[in-house]
């Protein structure tokens, strides 16, 4: 009988400790690169359905390529140009107009306006405006307060070139999908490479739609919200529109978010015009039940079929681990895993 050395035994497992440690660490640090990495192969499978589609009116695959990634970015810097100075000139004048209003009110004016919009017993305006000055006139938080505004300015060039960075990965893994595809395939072993092909085909084809449906849905709430808010005469109407853009993004709670955002904001800038932001509350609900039971089941309908409480369990999972993105990629994940088991483990199980 062998016998095992007890020192080896621990000098091995204290090695492979070790190793996942370094391993846990080294993902760690890379989070943010994996994070533009996920979200770049994530669009560019969302564009891929479209190259495919040029690729069958007979155009070629190079030109196709070069049509969607400049049709893509054309938009992109469009929306740069044409959305980004609205947005910024209106939040100026929102700024602007918050401004003349604290000008043109006294204190104790302001305080008991605000203490309208909610019952003091809910939410004591005047504590916590006191709390606020308490802690911006202390000297011991000058640190804070300009690290916080540093920490800001960081985050927001951060943001820049992150979006940067994904913008130019999207070129590359659009312009190279299928060279990546076969390199994968090649490391399948022979006799399973057919199955394994056709379930990631099944599975990129599901995330392009996907991808293509969401931001179908999202450009569909940002039009509506921008014509129906310069419609009432709701405040800032570009600025939320945008908003509502990218909370429809996020599956799930993104458009309720959103809406609550808008509606909220109306309140805030229209306390003496009830009318707008209680027509803009009604509009919401209505739209979200036009866009769960109508929009989504019929643009949706061919992306992925996933049960509804796997999709709230995905998103909710997903959205902790990773954030947006985490939400983002969650429903397709879940399509994936459940196709897998129907295509591959319940046919083995079957021949049990």
């Amino acid at each position: 009988m062998k016998i095992h050395n007890p020192f080896r035994i621990g000098l091995l497992a204290g090695l492979g400790v070790l190793v996942a440690l370094v391993i846990g660490g080294a993902v760690g640090q890379l989070s943010t690169i994996l994070t533009y990495v996920g979200a770049a192969l994530f669009i560019s499978l969302g564009l891929d359905p479209i190259v495919s589609w040029l690729e069958k009116r007979r155009v070629p695959r190079g030109i196709a390529i070069v049509i969607v990634l400049v049709a893509v970015v054309g938009a992109f810097v469009g929306v740069v140009f044409a959305i980004v100075p609205v947005i910024v000139q209106q939040t100026t004048s929102l700024i602007q107009a918050l401004t003349s209003y604290l000008q043109s009110v006294t204190t104790q004016q302001f305080v008991d306006n605000l203490q309208e919009l909610v019952p003091q017993n809910v939410f004591d305006v005047q504590n916590a405006l006191d709390s606020i000055v308490d802690f911006l006139t202390n000297p011991d938080n000058v640190v804070t307060i300009g690290g916080g505004v540093l920490a800001v300015g960081v985050a927001i060039g951060n943001g820049l070139f992150g979006t940067i960075v994904v913008v130019i990965l999207t070129i590359y893994f659009t312009s190279s999908i299928n060279s990546v595809k076969r390199a994968l395939y090649q490391l399948v072993p022979a006799s399973k490479r057919a199955q394994f092909v056709d379930i990631s085909e099944q599975i990129s084809q599901s995330v392009g739609r996907y991808v293509i449906g969401q931001f179908t849905l999202a450009a569909i709430n940002g039009i509506l919200s921008f014509v129906f808010l310069s419609i009432i005469g709701a405040q800032q109407p570009a600025v939320f529109a945008f908003i509502a853009f990218l909370g429809s993004i996020i599956p799930l709670v993104g458009t309720i978010s959103g809406s609550a955002v808008i509606v909220l904001a109306q309140i805030a800038l229209l306390p003496q015009s009830p009318s707008t932001w209680i027509t803009a509350a009604i509009y919401y609900l209505v739209y979200m039940q036009v866009e769960a039971y109508l929009l989504s089941p019929r643009i949706m309908r061919r992306a992925v079929r996933v049960p509804g409480v796997i999709v709230v369990i995905a998103a909710l999972v997903g959205g902790t681990l990773l954030g947006v993105l985490g939400a983002l990629i969650a429903i397709p994940v879940a399509a994936s895993v459940l196709l897998i088991i129907r295509e591959v483990y319940v046919p083995r199980q079957n021949q049990l």
